[in-house]
């Protein structure tokens, strides 16, 4: 009997090709979502654009289902988690875009610099020939400054390379090999903002890059800085441009990306040194065209051949394996996840070393290692949905090496899993071990050995053991209402270091963790979010 694959949104024709070739195809956009309940039991594929929703009583009426089909990146408008539960493999096209969204960088940086949207409205608006008005820049032998080397970003250093620019690049998990492989200066955020003419952005919107072109980095650039934006609204402090734009500090900005979209009442749009676009890095017919092709490919080869490529779930396991594994593949997870936030500098190496009995079992030991590294690169990918496919390719683009070997040693633990980070400022070890059934403890974080459990949010510290430490901090987090569920300390005796790690129930602003450093005896605290 043949497969049936539903398509619920428009995708390029060829997508579809692709897919009636080996599979019966239904196409019915705009279903309601009731009419989505009640025709997807019969189907083993549903492919998706963004305006679909597959919230959990679709997938509890999709009783056949094998795969959901993302075409494009984000899946927000999927229950990943009920998905995953069902053994739904859940797959995007994380790599159709890339170059769509590299030359719209580049076409911002030419209209920029030529003031090409100023010039074009005063000729056909206003029927003006002003050619003295709109004095332009060359780019070639500029230096441009790429803040984030991944897939986007090393397509732009390409061809910005081919106009004869210089590149300055600032991405503290990319190694210097790959660097020089691309003939990119990799080197500090601090270098490249004082010294770019031109700056883009290419990192994901986290905590760690939320506003991280402020006011006091828009400060440090080079008067007359060019800066342009397609990746994701919030990077940039749109305040605090706006206010070097007026001053003259910054020469123009394009942006292509806001905060809170439509940006209708963003002042920058009051600006003529501004351009703007309505978020059009993807589209392109060819990025679309990329997207359905490769969803196709993804749904055939799945149904007919059984493996994938940009799967955002973990795809099932032997049902054999998975009460022994599971446990492991989670605190394996949660450990690269931890290691990778505690460690600094630019990572080159990932080790993951079993010890006692998951390192004599001869099942799963690949997909546990792929955790560990799927935790670690979800912290530093550049926007890129990390899965148990992709983990090892991402990796290999980095120029990360990934190494996995076995030992005896457990430290009388039954098992126990050893996540090392090897980095230009050294090396990050942080174990963990499953106790009972599946409750996955952290035992050492570096020369530390302790008990503590994993929750969402911990704040992880190294103070002086002596008195009238543990306590203050404890007082300035209960003053900021962040309450702590649980407190584990390891170290040394009195007057020796120690390692405290507490479990708090909600994240520590800014200044509440400098107030927490500041506690004397406190020698560094950071906080760290699963």
């Amino acid at each position: 009997m043949s497969k049936k694959v539903l398509v619920t949104e428009p995708i390029s024709p060829v997508g579809i090709e692709i897919m009636e070739k080996e599979l019966e195809v239904d196409v019915a956009f705009k279903l309601k979502p009731e009419e989505l309940i009640e025709r997807i039991g019969v189907y083993d594929a549903l492919v998706v654009r963004s305006g679909t929703k597959v919230t959990k009583p679709v997938i509890d009426a999709a009783t056949n289902l094998k795969i959901i089909g993302r075409a494009g990146v984000g899946v927000d408008n999927i229950d990943l988690e009920e998905a995953t539960k069902r053994g739904i493999v859940v797959v995007n096209a994380p790599a159709g875009n890339t170059i769509s969204a590299a030359e719209h960088t580049l076409a911002l940086l030419f209209a920029l610099s030529r003031k090409i949207p100023a010039a074009n409205e005063s000729l056909k608006v206003h029927r003006r020939w002003e050619r003295s008005k709109y004095l332009g820049v060359e780019i070639t032998g500029k230096t441009l400054g790429i803040l984030g080397l991944g897939r986007i970003g090393t397509e732009v250093a390409k061809r910005a390379k081919g106009l004869g620019m210089k590149i300055l690049a600032y991405d503290p998990y990319i190694s210097r090999e790959r660097a020089d492989e691309l003939g990119v200066r990799i080197t500090t955020f601090d270098e490249v903002i004082r010294n770019a003419d031109y700056i883009t952005i290419h990192t994901p919107l986290t905590k760690d890059t939320r506003h991280l072109i402020d006011h006091e980095a828009l400060s440090r650039m080079k008067d007359g800085v060019r800066i342009i934006n397609c990746a994701r609204g919030g990077i940039i402090d749109e305040n605090a441009l706006y206010e070097m734009i007026k001053s003259g500090k910054v020469a123009g900005a394009a942006l292509d990306v806001f905060e809170n979209e439509p940006p209708f009442d963003s002042r920058l749009l009051e600006l003529d040194e501004v351009i703007v676009t309505p978020h059009l890095g993807a589209s392109t017919a060819e990025a679309q065209v990329n997207v359905a092709v490769a969803i196709a490919e993804e749904i055939v080869n799945f149904l007919i051949r059984g493996h994938v490529k940009n799967a955002v779930n973990m795809a099932p396991i032997s049902p054999d394996a998975l009460p022994f594994i599971s446990p492991y593949i989670k605190l394996s997870e949660m450990l690269g996840k931890l290691a990778i936030q505690l460690a600094g500098g630019r990572l080159s190496l990932i080790r993951i070393v079993y010890g006692g009995d998951i390192a004599q079992k001869d099942i799963g030991s690949e997909i546990i290692t792929i955790a560990s590294l799927k935790g670690v690169l979800e912290h530093i990918s550049g926007g890129y949905h990390i899965n148990f496919v992709n983990a090892p390719l991402i990796a290999r683009e980095r120029g990360i090496k990934v190494v996995e070997s076995k030992t005896e040693s457990t430290e009388d633990f039954t098992s126990m899993i050893t996540v090392e980070l090897e980095t230009d400022r050294g090396v990050t070890k942080i174990s963990g071990t499953i106790f009972g059934k599946d409750e996955a403890r952290i035992v050492r974080i570096g020369s530390y050995w302790i008990d503590a459990p994993f929750s969402h949010y911990m704040l992880i510290s190294r103070h002086i053991n002596k008195p009238r430490v543990i306590g203050p901090v404890g007082m300035i987090l209960g003053d900021a209402g962040i309450n702590i569920s649980g407190m584990h300390v390891g170290g040394g005796g009195v007057g020796g270091e120690a390692l405290m790690v507490l479990n708090i129930d909600s994240p520590v602003p800014n200044d509440v963790l400098e107030d927490v450093k500041k506690v004397d005896g406190i020698i560094d605290a950071i906080l760290v979010t699963l």
